[in-house]
């Protein structure tokens, strides 16, 4: 897999604990890829992209290195991303 739409992504990243929440967080203005703000949910995002997620409890940036088929555990979901913003601390 290249692509995976990006509200797909963030479910299986588990960055959203809720599934609706993942479309409305995009909708609403709060994700952005690449530095440019996206309102599609089903905006494709490919490895190599950084995403930048704000939260209510602050500020994620993600770079997408993986895909994946199903949703899994914590440590399943951590290997489909770098945390950009914990290599900065």
């Amino acid at each position: 897999m290249e692509r995976q739409r990006l509200d797909k992504w963030l479910w299986h990243a588990r960055v959203v604990k809720a599934r609706p929440a993942r479309a409305a967080l995009i909708e609403a203005g709060h994700v952005r890829i690449n530095g440019v703000r996206e309102k599609a949910p089903g905006h494709a995002v490919k490895a190599g992209d950084v995403v930048t997620i704000g939260l209510d409890r602050g500020v994620r940036v993600l770079k997408v290195l993986g895909f994946a088929e199903r949703r899994g555990d914590a440590s399943a979901a951590r290997v489909l991303y770098e945390d950009l913003q914990g290599s900065r601390e």
